[in-house]
């Protein structure tokens, strides 16, 4: 395990950055620190307990020390009250260069590596996902959407970018942007806006780790798909014919013409035969313009080999040069987008991380805030699950991920470690795992 890459480490990280925060506090009642109060947030996140620095509150009475200040290095533990007055007004954009170092660190380990795919790039998929929502609570920032019982719904929402690889269950946060309200009232307009601000302003590190970028029919639009090249990025897009009628009535002049080229593979599912049927053209104008942009389409069409029933079918935009022996891997990275729902945005709000849970919104920045730890929180399991064997094994032998949390959270209630590795190495013990020597 890369020493860079251990919880202890991973940790001191978020703690040299919580140590610079500005602190908008004035007069005395200064007690606890900046850094007390992100901590605090952060280990609630990190354990998945509402009640951890309750229970550590609890412990450091009982003996004196707790597994807040061993493993999170919290010296002063605040209240939650405490913990929102603190962080309300710290943007989350401070927070940017931890995301950019774990990257650098898991680069450093060959992780990265084992994450490229075709053309040995790194997938990046992008989508927005709401993180707030209220009728009653709201700020200035706060979008908003009328619902069908005429009441107004408040909401926060952003954009959180992650590397994904196709058969790989692991996705790797980058740094989020946030949907603004001023981005305007559609969602193509919001989301799209936060995409452009993403690229500017991260654009430039990650063209050089070579990366193709994964986005819905949403992002397969002339502006977009140009600012995507203009920063040296690769794209694959969904494509869909409603949105995009002139590329589509090219298609079908290809295809009446006998000039649209296609392959098929017969595939077995374990249960029965399939047909993966590939459809494919270069340089077709992306809409009606003069000046469009020429993409290369495809387009996937699974079928039951013996019914002939469609159970698939989805297509793609892409600057990548389609061939019959590029198109599979294309497409197949092309499917990986839908990492971002599964492995990225439903567990965070169904496994534990609960996203779309209220846990503060306040006046001006604490919901965004409050968000961005709890995604470096997912990131730093994600991390120890790729960098830590004993992690990956006890995680192994209690199967479900409620399972691991539950058991983490009722040995820290009860017994004071003197770091992670030490409650690590308690649980190998007790569930007589065989750790291999060279761990």
């Amino acid at each position: 395990m890369l020493e860079e890459l251990r919880q202890s480490k991973l940790v001191e990280l978020i703690k040299a950055t919580l140590v610079n925060l500005p602190d908008a506090r004035t007069g005395q009642n200064t007690r606890y620190e900046m850094e007390d109060a992100g901590l605090g947030a952060f280990s609630v996140f990190f354990t998945q307990s509402a009640s951890f620095l309750e229970h550590q509150e609890a412990l450091k009475k009982a003996k004196g020390r707790s597994n807040a200040e061993s493993i999170f290095g919290i010296k002063n533990i605040p209240c939650d009250n405490q913990i929102r007055n603190m962080l309300d007004a710290v943007s989350p954009e401070v927070m940017n260069g931890v995301y950019r170092n774990i990257y650098k660190r898991l680069k450093k380990g060959k992780v990265i590596d084992g994450m490229r795919s075709f053309g040995r790039n790194l997938l990046v998929a992008m989508d927005g996902t709401e993180y707030f929502s209220s009728k009653n609570i709201h700020c200035e920032g706060c979008s908003q959407r009328v619902l069908k019982d005429g009441k107004t719904n408040y909401y926060h929402s952003a954009i959180t970018p992650v590397i994904v690889q196709a058969g790989n269950e692991h996705v790797i946060s980058l740094e989020p942007e946030f949907i603004r309200k001023q981005d305007g009232r559609e969602k193509q307009d919001c989301e799209i806006a936060a995409g452009k601000r993403w690229l500017e302003a991260h654009g430039a590190y990650y063209a050089k780790e070579n990366v193709t970028l994964l986005g819905d029919d949403l992002y397969c639009h002339d502006p977009f798909c140009k600012l995507v090249r203009g920063k040296g990025f690769h794209f694959i897009f969904v494509c869909k014919p409603e949105s995009h009628e002139m590329l589509y009535e090219t298609v079908k002049f290809l295809d009446a013409n006998g000039t649209l080229s296609s392959h098929s593979v017969r595939r077995w599912n374990g249960k029965h035969g399939e047909i993966y049927t590939y459809r494919y053209a270069n340089e077709l104008p992306l809409n009606g313009e003069p000046n469009a942009m020429r993409v290369n389409w495809c387009e996937l069409t699974i079928t039951h080999e013996k019914t002939g029933e469609v159970i698939f079918r989805n297509a793609f935009a892409t600057d990548f040069d389609i061939l019959e022996t590029t198109v599979e891997a294309i497409v197949r990275d092309g499917r990986a987008r839908w990492k971002i729902e599964n492995e990225n945005n439903n567990i965070l709000k169904t496994k534990g991380y609960h996203l779309e849970h209220n846990y503060g919104h306040g006046d001006l920045f604490l919901a965004s805030f409050l968000l961005t730890l709890n995604l470096l929180a997912f990131l730093f399991h994600t991390v120890l699950h790729l960098a830590d064997l004993r992690y990956q094994l006890i995680r192994k032998e209690l199967r479900k991920r409620q399972k691991f949390f539950n058991d983490i959270n009722a040995l820290l209630c009860y017994l004071v470690f003197d770091d992670w590795d030490h409650l690590l190495n308690f649980m190998i013990a007790g569930l007589e795992i065989e750790v291999p020597a060279a761990a």
